[in-house]
Order: structure tokens, then C-alpha cells, then sequence
């Protein structure tokens, strides 16, 4: 292995020195940002809203009865004609993960 001189190290550590004070800067900037505005909430149809309901319910009773044990919880509807509400529960449901 060769042997690195005094100014290859001093070379060496300056570019580090610099890359870090890069990295801080640059996370600074960052959590000084303001956080993105929310998106507006979609209008949920009245179909989604009352099967987002009977999730809740369901979801509520299931912890009522002590289940609470990180199991799966699976909710399908199989009714021909009807809203396909995945995308509203999905986003519905996404702050408790």
C-alpha cells in the first residue's frame, strides 16, 4: 500500500472538511423550508363515506372485544353496481400506519 504524503492527506482531509460543512448546510436549508401546503380533501361520495363508516365500527368492535393483537383486519365488498371506494380508504386510512 502506498504511503500517502503530507499534502495528499492535508488534500484529503480539506475535502472532507468541505463536503461536511456541504451536507449541514444543506440540511439546514432544508428543515428551514416551510412544509408543503396540504392537499385539499377530495369529496368522498356518500356510498364511501358510510362504508369508511362501517370500517370504523368494525374497527372499533374488534378492539372492543380485546383483539388487539396486531393481526388483519380484511373488509371486501363484492355488490355489483357499486362505488370503488379503495383509493378514498386508502386515504382515509393512511395517517394510522
Amino acid at each position: 500500500m502506498p504511503k500517502l504524503s503530507r499534502t495528499s492527506r492535508r488534500t484529503w482531509i480539506a475535502a472532507w472538511a468541505v463536503l461536511c460543512a456541504a451536507g449541514t448546510a444543506a440540511t439546514v436549508a432544508l428543515n428551514a423550508s416551510p412544509a408543503p401546503d396540504p392537499q385539499p380533501e377530495k369529496p368522498v361520495s356518500a356510498e364511501c363515506a358510510e362504508y369508511i363508516a362501517d370500517i370504523e365500527s368494525q374497527l372499533a368492535e374488534a378492539k372492543a372485544q380485546g383483539s388487539d393483537d396486531d393481526g388483519v383486519l380484511a373488509f371486501t365488498r363484492t355488490r355489483a353496481g357499486t362505488d370503488d371506494c379503495s383509493d378514498e380508504v386508502l386515504d382515509h386510512f393512511s395517517g394510522d400506519r
